[in-house]
């Protein structure tokens, strides 16, 4: 919003949706919605493009984990994180197309470096993301020229993902240590440090020509 972009944001949660639209009453506009709900994609792209009269841009950033060995989760878990992870982004880039066409717009999917690094005890979530990063490239090379589709691939960020991924708070205390040790950069990563990076790439001044682009800003977990 600082950057003069009208949004639309969408979520299932209503309340911090409605808490920031009222920080930028004119630049942004409340879906609440389930991403994976069936007309969810169609009904965000009319909402936008009704309120702004188009649409210039689509950041798919909603995720869900679930960690631990795979002999102890059962595949349910995988086709939860398939519904959220992959298919919701594919069904939104899907029905926005027609007017990022007409826009010569961007897309940047939130993917993780778990799409590209071994993750034992997360290995479905890991494969979702691997997918995803398929996405990202090969709608690149599809798309081209007329729409640019990208991703950002985060290390460990301080989210309230953390308090929902089926392990017990010892666990979790347990992965985020684990993960600050082998961080290079030993910090968990910021939430404003994405964001920056999602706006580049969305800014075709500063990006322009780029297009198919897996970017990690995991704190050198990839180096």
């Amino acid at each position: 919003m600082k950057s003069g972009a009208h949004v639309t944001i969408v979520g299932r949660r209503e309340q911090p949706l409605r808490d920031l639209a009222e920080r930028y009453p004119a630049a942004v506009t409340v879906v609440a919605a389930d991403v994976c709900a069936p007309g969810t994609a169609d009904r965000v792209v009319t909402v936008a493009a009704e309120t702004y009269g188009g649409l210039d841009a689509v950041v798919n950033n909603a995720g869900l984990a679930r960690f631990g060995p795979i002999d102890a989760l059962d595949t349910a878990y995988l086709d939860e994180m398939f519904a959220v992870n992959v298919r919701a982004p594919a069904d939104l880039i899907r029905c926005a197309l027609p007017l990022l066409r007409v826009s010569r717009g961007s897309v940047v999917n939130v993917s993780s470096v778990g799409g590209v690094l071994s993750m034992p005890g997360r290995a479905y979530y890991g494969a979702t993301k691997a997918a995803l990063n398929s996405l990202t490239r090969s709608l690149a090379r599809e798309l081209a020229p007329d729409v640019r589709v990208n991703a950002i691939l985060p290390g460990p960020v301080d989210t309230p993902m953390w308090t929902d991924t089926g392990l017990d708070d010892t666990g979790i205390e347990r992965l985020r240590t684990d993960l600050v040790a082998s961080t290079p950069m030993g910090r968990f990563g910021d939430r404003a440090e994405i964001g920056q990076w999602v706006c580049t790439l969305l800014d075709p001044a500063l990006s322009g020509w780029v297009t198919g682009a897996l970017i990690p800003v995991d704190g050198g977990r990839t180096a």
